[in-house]
Order: structure tokens, then sequence, then C-alpha cells
């Protein structure tokens, strides 16, 4: 693989999901899950992580070897695998339980990293939350950062509890992305746009929300409007994995817009129109419906999102 070489910091775990009676095991953890999705579409990552040398483990140095990704050596030094239990409904939306322990490995030198990815209970939970920080801080100079809070409050108990180290890593990264049940559980009842805007404020170029059947909104820090991004039309099966499969597939985009990738692409990024940006939250919004379409956090291959964008479903 060849162009920015990417880094993904946070959880690598096995899903138990449970649905009508029944219940499945598959790999995932958000990091995992974006770190995976970029590599199936063809970009170079490397993925920090943390997990046992266990029959759990084993599935998931396969997962991300079939998947193209590395694991970042040391990544297999904890005593189990951790676990997340998830519950779907009716409509195939999930809720979690964990088992989970967390940290980082000794990172290399991350002075040949051009882009750095975190988020999620990596950027929340001790110790490995404060090694996070202190990674996108050291990696900042000279790469850009993107990050998720994907909030799980089985593990983050409060709002209170973490906004502070929220708030901050908003301040650090070029791109933040969020779900509409994030912000609700942060911030109540405070509207998505004024979040936006405060977010904006802190420091990113880029804001983007997701929300689930209704598509996702997105700001820009060049541009006063917002975007509204349509939904894929599609089956859904469920909702495993969807928002690190729009996360890993806007990174892409940018990516490749050379608007991601290091300090002169995030001036680019700061001065970009929603012109430069459309196609990268277009493949977001590609690869998020087809992950849902399928069970588990499905990662689809740039062969098949590629098809995808050639003859492009309806959109809702």
């Amino acid at each position: 693989m060849s162009g920015p070489k990417v880094l993904s910091l946070g959880e690598a775990l096995v899903d138990v999901v449970h649905q009508d009676g029944n219940s499945a095991e598959h790999v995932g953890g958000s990091l995992l899950n974006v770190g995976c999705g970029l590599a199936r579409l063809g970009h170079d990552v490397t993925i920090g992580t943390w997990f046992g040398r266990d029959e759990r483990g084993g599935r998931i140095v396969e997962w991300a070897r079939t998947a193209g990704a590395r694991l970042h050596e040391g990544s297999d030094g904890a005593e189990h695998t951790s676990v997340a239990y998830a519950t779907l409904d009716a409509a195939g939306s999930a809720s979690y339980d964990f088992d989970l322990t967390w940290k980082l490995p000794a990172l290399a030198d991350l002075d040949d990293v051009n882009h750095l990815h975190t988020g999620s209970i990596a950027a929340t939970l001790e110790p490995g939350g404060t090694q996070v920080l202190e990674a996108v801080r050291a990696a900042r100079d000279h790469a850009t950062v993107s990050y998720d809070p994907n909030a799980r409050p089985a593990l983050m108990h409060s709002p209170q509890a973490v906004m502070q180290r929220i708030e901050e890593l908003v301040s650090l990264a070029d791109l933040v992305k969020a779900s509409e049940e994030d912000i609700e559980w942060l911030y109540g009842d405070k509207p998505l746009q004024a979040v936006m805007r405060h977010w904006r404020a802190l420091g990113p170029a880029m804001v983007v929300i997701t929300r689930g059947p209704w598509g996702a909104w997105a700001t820009l820090g060049s541009d006063r409007d917002m975007l509204v991004v349509d939904q894929l039309n599609v089956k859904v099966a469920d909702t495993v994995g969807a928002g690190d499969s729009f996360m890993a597939g806007l990174i892409s985009g940018l990516l490749e817009a050379d608007l991601l990738g290091g300090a002169r692409q995030r001036g680019r990024l700061r001065q970009a129109r929603w012109a430069d940006v459309q196609p990268a939250l277009h493949r977001a919004a590609v690869t998020s419906g087809l992950t849902v379409s399928r069970a588990g956090s499905y990662a689809p291959d740039r062969a098949e999102v590629e098809a995808m964008l050639a003859h492009p479903p309806d959109f809702d």
C-alpha cells in the first residue's frame, strides 16, 4: 500500500450480539472497525490496540490480517480479550454492556504517522485514555487527527465524568464525527446545531453528526452553512459498526482529496468548500449503507464501494 500512513488507536474486542433469543459473536471495537475499514478501502493502516493471546484474540489478529491492516507490536499484551455484549432491539439498534480493560502498547516513533484516528472507549477509559491523549498531542504537529466520541454510557458513567476529555480531544482534532445519540447523552436537549457550532469553535475544521435513518449533518469552518447528507436506501440487517464504517469512508475520501494527511492538508481542510468535501461525505454514506445491510461490523472493500458509487441506488 502507498499513500498517507494512518494510525488508528483504540479498542479491539469481540461483540456478543443478542437478538430475538439468539446470540452470535463478531470481531469488533470502534477503532479496530475504522482501521480495518480504511485498510479494506486501500489505505496504509496500523492499529494500536489491546487484546489477549486467546481464542478471541486470535480472531482479531486474523480479522485485521484479512482486512490488510497491521497490528502495532505489543497490542496482544492483555490478560484476556475484551468483550462487548450488544442487545439489538426490533429495529436493529444496539445497546451495550462491557467486560473490558484498556491500555496502549508502547508506541513506536510517531514521526512516520500522517493521520491519527481515535475516539470511543479508548479516549476516556484509563489508563489507556491518558496514553491516547498524549499520543494525539505528540502526533498533531505533523499529522492530522480525527476523533469520534462514540459515547458508551455503561463505561463512561456520566457526561460530566468525560466531558473535559471529550472537548479537549475535539479541540485537538481536524475532523470530528459523532452520532445524534452521542450528542443527546452528552448535552441533553441542547440543539444539535448549537453543539456543532460549539465544537467547531473549539478548533476542528469539519464536524459531522450522523442521524441514523435521517442521514447526517456536516459543517465546515470555512462556511457558515450546514450540509445535509442523505442516507443510502438499503434494507437494514443491524446497525452494528455503522458509525465506524461512516467514519472510515469519510476519512478515506478526505485522504484521497488531499484534505487529511499532514500539516499542509490541515491547512487545505480549513479552507475547503462544500464541493471539495462532498465526494468524501458521499463515500461515507455508501460505506455505512453497505455495512448496515450486513450483520455485524461488516466493512465493504474498495470494489464494492466503487461499484455502488458508479451505479448509486436511491438515497432517502
